[in-house]
């Protein structure tokens, strides 16, 4: 497996690059702006670039979708954040921050695969109604759902604290306590340290 992390942006997003050793295929997740640094690390880790999730619609995460000619992959409920900037939350911030539209729908219990790769999609709400935790060989992408030593904000529209720590609980909580959590911001931890601050 091949993985690298480029923190992006004003807001210092996680973008992930999850690819294959022996295709050299990879997914893109996140890349939430300075697209020139994404292409540059899928570069320098020769990796051909196949497809961007995105973990949730907001505009740290979705910013340079457009930069990339890539079939973008999404919740259904997140959908709409990728061409409304009121709810990708860009205008809020002085700006009109807008991605190509999904090319389909990612549902939780759906297996995604780029080259030997599985990826297992859990659909994670709380943050925003349609977040998505990503599950592989013993890493998850957490997105802004679970950070280390933190969850994600509920004081946004359409986010939920019920929502968020059902999702925690149910969902990521039960997987390995080995597993290494990837969050959309900040430093990396695993499900085992998060489970003991939970």
């Amino acid at each position: 497996m091949i993985l690298k992390t480029i923190t992006v942006g004003p807001n210092e997003t996680n973008c992930y690059i999850l690819g294959c050793s022996r295709t050299k295929e990879a997914a893109l997740i996140d890349p939430g702006a300075e697209a020139g640094l994404i292409k540059k690390a899928a570069r320098d880790a020769g990796v051909k670039l196949k497809y961007i999730i995105n973990t949730h619609g907001h505009a740290d995460h979705i910013a340079a979708n457009k930069d990339f000619k890539l079939p973008v992959f999404i919740h259904k409920l997140d959908s709409e954040f990728l061409t409304d900037p009121y709810k990708n939350m860009s205008v809020f911030f002085g700006f009109s921050i807008t991605s190509p539209s999904a090319e389909r729908f990612l549902e939780d219990g759906e297996v995604m695969k780029v080259g030997d790769i599985v990826m297992d999609i859990m659909h994670t709400p709380g943050h925003t109604p349609g977040g998505i935790s990503i599950k592989a060989e013993g890493v998850v992408f957490t997105g802004d759902t679970l950070f280390a030593d933190g969850v994600g904000r509920t004081d946004l529209p359409g986010s939920s604290d019920k929502d968020l720590f059902k999702s925690i609980k149910n969902k990521l909580m039960t997987l390995p306590d080995d597993t290494v959590v990837y969050p959309g911001h900040g430093s990396s931890s695993t499900i085992g340290r998060e489970r003991a601050n939970f």
